[in-house]
């Protein structure tokens, strides 16, 4: 008989698989509504995110705040949390980001950049962190502090790129000032995507050796899975929760940081584009699993980057692409009632096979 832990990950992969499968299909009826022929869109799907190499690049490039962004939903999730405060850690840590950038003038690369990063990190971690210590010490549903963060957080940022760091020689884009040439990020090598990227993979791997392999992880698998049990085990229930919103929110800030430091170069409405939000989705597929939410980032980053063809090639409306995200998120909802449900993948039919 296999073990429970391959029959968990078999079944997870089944039902994933399948919810992806109905939602290509409903997607199909969708795109037949208005007059297009499903398969055109789906080879056009392909040609946008995976068929030559500037379509690979540019999946990598909207993968990488994807991988970041869902730890933020993801690693709180393992503790028994729903947060959803992405989108507002990722701007606070782009912004955190252009003000330590802006210090750093004349600094050397490997500093600036390490303390750029660091900033991010910190400015979206403590953001998440605060909402963690809100539920663990007043009781404030994270969820909905979370929501509101995100507002609060684009709204900080719109004011501050407005007036008092906006950069009055940028006429054509509001925006905050420009980090020092001399420490943006530049592409990995032999690929035009970012170091983002290479990020993010990394701090996935970690965390995922940390959360499948060290004491710290099992005991947030207890408490995401049985509070009381964790409470009688003695273990630090809120020190716990709290960590566990800082490191999703340090995520997501460093997602922030790579904006800033290798796409854009300073804070503007650019950062606030949704990948706090298409995070969460991608923290779901994954079922909060590190490793996993690698390969689901770049697969949810190529149905991004296919957006633009998708809508010059059929006339699509711009947002084609988030029906298609939505859809596909109202499908991996529906289909949590299915985990434990599938004989297949329960121990007693491998026993009778």
């Amino acid at each position: 008989m296999p073990p429970p832990g391959l029959l968990n990950s078999l079944e997870a992969v089944t039902i994933n698989v399948a919810a992806f499968l109905i939602t290509m299909a409903l997607f199909g009826v969708y795109v037949a509504s208005l007059g297009h022929n499903p398969l055109d869109v789906y080879y056009v799907l392909w040609l946008g995110s995976f068929a030559r190499q500037i379509s690979v690049e540019s999946t990598l490039t909207n993968a990488a705040p994807l991988m970041l962004t869902a730890l933020c939903t993801a690693i709180p999730a393992r503790a028994g949390l729903l947060v959803i405060g992405g989108e507002g850690a990722l701007v606070v840590g782009g912004v955190a980001t252009v003000l330590a950038g802006v210090a750093l003038s004349g600094a050397p690369f490997l500093l600036g950049v390490a303390v750029m990063a660091l900033a991010g990190a910190l400015a979206g971690g403590l953001w998440i962190g605060f909402a963690g210590a809100l539920r663990q010490y007043r009781g404030v549903n994270e969820t909905i502090s979370t929501l509101l963060l995100n507002y609060i957080a684009i709204a900080v940022m719109y004011h501050l790129i407005t007036g008092p760091i906006r950069d009055w020689d940028r006429v054509l884009k509001t925006s905050s000032w420009s980090i020092p040439q001399e420490l943006r990020v530049g592409p990995l090598p032999f690929i035009d995507v970012h170091w983002g990227l290479a990020t993010g993979v990394v701090i996935c791997l970690i965390l995922w050796i940390i959360m499948r392999r060290t004491t710290f992880g099992f005991g947030v698998d207890i408490l995401g899975g049985n509070p009381r049990a964790a409470q009688m085990a003695g273990l630090p229930i809120n020190r716990m929760v709290v960590l566990c919103c800082f490191i999703g929110g340090a995520g997501a800030g460093l997602a922030g940081s790579f904006e800033v430091m290798a796409v854009h170069g300073f804070a503007s409405e650019s950062l606030a584009v949704g990948f706090g939000y298409a995070g969460i989705l991608v923290a779901f597929l994954s079922r909060q699993n590190p490793a996993a939410i690698i390969v689901l980032a770049i697969l949810l980053g190529g149905v991004t980057a296919s957006g633009g063809l998708l809508q010059r090639r059929f006339d699509l409306p711009d947002a084609t692409t988030q029906v298609l995200q939505g859809v596909l998120f109202l499908v991996v909802l529906a289909s949590n009632a299915a985990y434990g449900r599938l004989s297949l993948f329960q121990p007693a039919a491998w026993r009778t096979t």
